[in-house]
């Protein structure tokens, strides 16, 4: 059963057209990955799909609820839970208070955050503008955590991070998808996207183009929609 539905989507930045044509759906439980060369739209879908950039025309369905127009603090409330590219901490609270400024009921908690990540219970009485790249994406993770989504959407899980923080990030998202997490994820790495993904949607010029299981994401393919 789809969690997320999205079909034709178009959307524009003023007179400028970014997305032309963008299908994609995730399941209850599925790892679907969002791939491109840059510049073809993965961020705006993203931004499409929660309402930060509104689309001009498409429908996206979530959870059975039409929420193409929802504002996005309904959609977030609705169960979307949204790791932005670049993180977006609250500079100035510390660990413990941005995890819990965005809190709702449910099985994820500090307790539970913590566990899945060990560096922010460590560090929870420091500031967020003290942490490092990595440390802010763990909190960020865990911040759209605590709201206890039923769809996880990260922008650019690991990018820019360290290698041992980024193997900790791959790490967590394996976790979540062994917890039945449904999540779209975008992520350049591919060494370690496609093991986790359950299926890819590829975009190219703003349309999709491609959808397949992980598997069948051959080699040529890779070349011909990913390649630089």
């Amino acid at each position: 059963m789809s969690l997320l539905e999205v079909s034709g989507l178009q959307t524009f930045y003023g007179a400028s057209q970014a997305l032309f044509g963008v299908d994609l759906s995730v399941g209850e439980g599925e790892v679907v990955a969002l791939m491109g060369r840059n510049g073809m739209g993965k961020t705006t879908t993203i931004r499409s799909i929660c309402n930060l950039t509104p689309p001009r025309t498409g429908a996206i369905r979530f959870a059975g609820s039409d929420i193409t127009r929802r504002s996005p603090h309904r959609i977030a409330r609705l169960g979307i839970g949204l790791v932005p590219e670049g993180r977006r901490c609250f500079p100035n609270l510390t660990v413990e208070e941005n995890l819990v400024a965005a809190a709702r009921g449910g099985k994820w908690s500090l307790t539970s955050v913590n566990r899945l990540f060990p560096r922010l219970a460590e560090r929870r009485r420091q500031y967020a503008n003290t942490l490092s790249g990595g440390e802010q994406q763990m909190l960020a993770i865990g911040r759209a955590l605590m709201t206890n989504p039923k769809l996880l959407i990260l922008d650019e899980a690991t990018e820019g991070l360290a290698p041992v923080i980024r193997q900790d990030i791959w790490a967590s998202i394996r976790a979540l998808k062994q917890d039945g997490q449904s999540i779209l994820i975008v992520d350049k790495a591919l060494a370690e996207l496609l093991p986790v993904a359950d299926r890819c949607v590829i975009l190219e010029k703003g349309r999709t183009v491609w959808t397949g299981v992980a598997g069948s994401l051959t080699p040529a393919l890779q070349d011909r929609y990913l390649g630089v």
